[in-house]
């Protein structure tokens, strides 16, 4: 299927650094010798958003390393983006199956997938990690969102980072678990110890714009983190920080519409963040049953039937409330 979007950002050229430095392909690692938080950034978990492996090769390249604690970088889904093709890119989201949807140990230890036998690679680095920060893009054209799970540690971090405007909090999808999810990361405040996650949705995938939030949202959450100082990474990546974010709103998911077929439509063209005024408002159809908001001033989420079928969530609705 040819794609209706411009599809702007190029993909970046990553084969002088695929190898990585640990033996395990795409995956870089860093140890100051200090003590400090073991901080992971994560990219290309789909193959086609490219903003996060721009981030990580300008990190690479700006010689980033931690002054104290511990650096991962990691490029996930390596396979599903070398059938990157600009014209065709959702083809390339993954090889056999969402590798954002295997995040649980029994789905891993199958390895009976391309998706699970990388996951199973990854999840050492994943394990030992403190903080992780994972980069996505969109399916349609929208402002960044910072998704932090359920726990309020993680709300709390997205507040102090002052960027981006809308923190979605939300538990997930039904048809798997997220890597930001999984294990500790998804524990209550009371028991996860120190441990911190972030995923980005940093704009529309085709979107040159998408690799400045991601280069932003790196810098951020390594100054967060304590591992590189303001004035290294001032120094190592001018103008990778942009303005913060005039306020920020917490939208709080409350359901997500599941498509039954690929055959899901809405009634207009979202884009993602409408606030629709009056519950039992209907904004889609579901193989013949209306769609319809449950309750007034209800946000719509990443709206989207690209990737519709039986089982997929096609947008989330969520109250919003102003945080910062």
């Amino acid at each position: 299927m040819t794609d209706t979007l411009k599809f702007e950002l190029p993909a970046p050229d990553i084969s002088a650094i695929r190898a990585g430095n640990t033996g395990t392909e795409g995956v870089w690692h860093f140890d100051s010798g200090k003590p400090g938080r073991h901080v992971l950034i994560s990219a290309l978990i789909h193959g086609n958003e490219l903003c996060g492996a721009w981030a990580l090769k300008g990190l690479l390249e700006a010689d980033v390393k931690p002054e104290q604690g511990k650096l991962t970088l990691a490029f996930c889904n390596i396979d599903a983006f070398d059938q990157f093709d600009p014209l065709n890119h959702d083809a390339s989201r993954f090889v056999e199956q969402d590798m954002n949807r295997q995040w649980s140990d029994e789905r891993i230890d199958a390895a009976d997938t391309a998706e699970r036998r990388r996951a199973a690679a990854l999840r050492p680095f994943i394990q030992q990690a403190d903080w992780v920060l994972d980069l996505h893009s969109m399916h349609e054209p929208s402002a960044p969102l910072s998704l932090t799970g359920v726990q309020p540690r993680n709300l709390e971090l997205a507040i102090q980072m002052r960027s981006p405007e809308h923190i979605v909090i939300d538990a997930g999808h039904k048809d798997g678990t997220r890597m930001r999810d999984y294990g500790r990361f998804n524990l209550p405040d009371a028991e996860a110890g120190d441990s911190r996650t972030l995923l980005i949705e940093c704009g529309f995938h085709g979107d040159p714009q998408s690799r400045v939030v991601a280069q932003d949202m790196c810098a951020r959450f390594l100054e967060a983190s304590q591992i590189v100082s303001s004035n290294t990474l001032a120094a190592r990546l001018p103008n990778w920080k942009q303005p913060d974010a005039p306020r920020q709103w917490a939208l709080e998911v409350t359901g997500p519409v599941v498509a039954k077929s690929e055959h899901f439509t809405f009634t207009e063209p979202f884009t993602g963040l409408e606030v629709i005024e009056k519950a039992g408002t209907v904004i889609g159809n579901n193989d013949g049953e209306p769609v319809t908001t449950p309750y007034d001033d209800c946000v719509l989420v990443m709206p989207s039937t690209r990737q519709a079928r039986n089982g997929v969530t096609v947008v989330r609705f969520a109250r919003r409330r102003l945080v910062s």
